[in-house]
């Protein structure tokens, strides 16, 4: 824990964003070298520009890559494109548009060159392949949308991110992401000024390049998923802080379309991110889960606050924090409330509608689903792995424990196929405007049902060698019958809502699990541990799942 985490950031924390855009344009990466190739992650291709990992020639490259892949696969209808507002953002936009204009793809960009959320792309998409008609989303057959999203989420300010999402709107799945990523890296050793481009003079004059209304088209439709007209009936007083990010004019244009009593807290965008407060690690981090870099909207709703509701999103707005009179509350806490008000409340999903949680999510949300009587669908880490259910609606709502989540509208057809932190922030005071209970209050009546957990992450070191070999673990290389004490109930490997390969270990007792995974990133593998029965059991729970991984690794 850094000494200053939670205080407010100082001059000698800020990035020098002149020095950030040149080292975008001077630098060329090594294709060959690990940190500096094109490498797509569970969000996309993130890095920063001082680092050499988030440049130029990485963005060209990988935009000439998704136009072969589009066409590989048939989709020739428009490409959605949004940014954040991180300062490496617009450059990789240009850089993009300037690909994509040469292309003859046809790209649809925010009508007012604005910023652009997350989960306004992905509805877009959706939107222009069906969703919200009669005949639903059409995933084959021709003139299907696609879209590419600039942002590296909550990441510092000194760091860039680009993904691309498909036509069914939600995070491209490794098969894609793979492809594009590998000829991207073929494309920088194969020399990639020679990628067709134009200048951006031409780009944005391009008769394939349009505008579109991603704020109206989004806003306008926030009816079909949320009851908006009973916050307004209840006068809940909101505080959204959009943290600097994509978000910040679709809180204004909310509050106003709807007549709500909402504030948007700061309103500022500043690339260097001045007004926030630090995270953990010293860093500044638009992390709204992050008790530390929300600690200005913490301090806000101490003692005679202005607000009911306080909510926070990330940089593109695909996170939510909530913050309620009693605090911040847990991403755990908040997506069981939201789950157990969701499938008690939305009479237009199926009765068979299952609940998407990630595996490393609390334990507290099986208990909450199991009283409703729904099917659990726990899959592992990502949030594409909720893509199909949400289209069909087999699953009314996934949730991963980072505070990401979406959910279906009321008539139980899709919203989005990625994570939405707005309507997630929306929700927040629904709940409380209909039950007259805020969030928090109704997780401690779940507590008070189902029992209270303690949930914790922490990371152990590990070598290449050893995060490969826990990718590859098979469920009889835990010899291990016991985790703290209790006999062990389940040793996973694959996720049991789609028997997808978890990327790591997950082993259950009665009352406590871990989950252990590689990090993509660092020399490190992360354990996940929940227990039902106090601190000291968490803390035994997480030694001795050093060494049932330690054991089942041979270390």
């Amino acid at each position: 824990m850094h000494e200053r985490a939670g205080t407010p950031a100082r001059p000698d924390d800020l990035i020098d964003v002149d020095a950030l855009l040149a080292a975008y344009y001077d630098r060329e990466p090594d294709p060959d070298n690990p940190d500096e190739a094109v490498s797509f992650g569970t969000s996309g291709h993130r890095g920063s520009s001082l680092d050499t990992a988030f440049n130029e020639a990485h963005i060209v490259a990988t935009t000439a890559a998704i136009v072969e892949y589009r066409r590989s696969q048939g989709t020739d209808g428009p490409l959605f494109m949004g940014r954040d507002t991180h300062a490496l953002s617009k450059p990789a936009f240009d850089s993009a548009l300037e690909v994509l204009a040469a292309a003859g793809v046809e790209v649809r960009i925010d009508s007012a060159d604005g910023y652009t959320p997350t989960p306004a792309v992905s509805r877009a998409i959706l939107r222009a392949n069906g969703a919200g008609s009669a005949t639903g989303v059409k995933l084959d057959g021709p003139s299907r949308a696609d879209g590419i999203v600039i942002t590296p989420s909550h990441n510092p300010p000194r760091d860039g991110g680009f993904k691309y999402n498909p036509p069914h709107g939600g995070p491209a799945d490794t098969d894609a992401t793979s492809w594009i990523a590998n000829r991207a890296n073929e494309i920088l050793r194969e020399g990639w000024k020679n990628v067709e481009r134009v200048s951006l003079e031409q780009a944005r004059a391009a008769e394939t390049t349009k505008g579109h209304d991603f704020l109206g088209e989004y806003v306008d439709e926030l009816s079909t998923v949320l009851n908006l007209d009973v916050i307004r009936d209840a006068g809940v007083r909101i505080g959204a802080d959009p943290l600097g990010g994509a978000s910040v004019d679709y809180w204004g244009a909310i509050g106003e379309r709807y007549g709500l009593n909402l504030t948007v807290v700061n309103p500022e965008v500043d690339p260097r991110w001045s007004f926030m407060t630090l995270d953990w690690d010293g860093k500044i981090r638009m992390d709204c889960s992050s008790p530390y870099a929300m600690a200005s909207l913490r301090q806000t709703m101490e003692g005679d606050a202005p607000y009911d509701i306080a909510t926070g999103n990330d940089a593109d707005a695909d996170r939510h924090g909530i913050v309620t009179r009693d605090g911040l509350m847990n991403p755990n806490h908040f997506l069981a409330v939201a789950i157990h008000y969701l499938y008690s409340h939305r009479h237009g999903w199926a009765a068979d509608a299952g609940v998407g949680k990630t595996l490393v999510s609390s334990s507290l949300i099986d208990r909450v689903v199991a009283a409703l009587g729904r099917r659990l669908v726990e899959v592992p880490v990502g949030f594409k792995y909720f893509v199909p259910g949400l289209l069909d609606g087999s699953i009314g709502f996934g949730g991963e424990e980072s505070a990401g989540a979406s959910f279906l509208r009321k008539d139980g057809t899709v919203w989005t196929t990625d994570k939405d932190g707005i309507i997630l922030s929306l929700l927040a005071s629904e709940i409380l405007a209909t039950t007259g209970k805020s969030p928090s209050e109704i997780h401690r009546d779940l507590v008070a049902e189902f029992g209270e957990s303690v949930y914790a992450r922490i990371d152990a070191p590990a070598t290449r060698e050893q995060k490969a070999a826990l990718k590859a673990l098979a469920p009889e290389d835990v010899t291990s019958t016991e985790l703290a004490g209790d006999p062990i109930t389940a040793k996973l490997v694959r996720a049991p809502g789609n028997d997808a390969a978890i990327g790591g270990l997950k082993v259950r007792t009665d009352d406590a699990w871990f989950a252990a995974r590689p990090s993509g990133t660092e020399d490190v593998y992360k354990i996940y541990a929940e227990s039902f029965r106090g601190a000291d059991h968490l803390k035994h729970v997480q030694t001795d799942a050093k060494q049932v991984v330690d054991d089942a690794l041979g270390s």
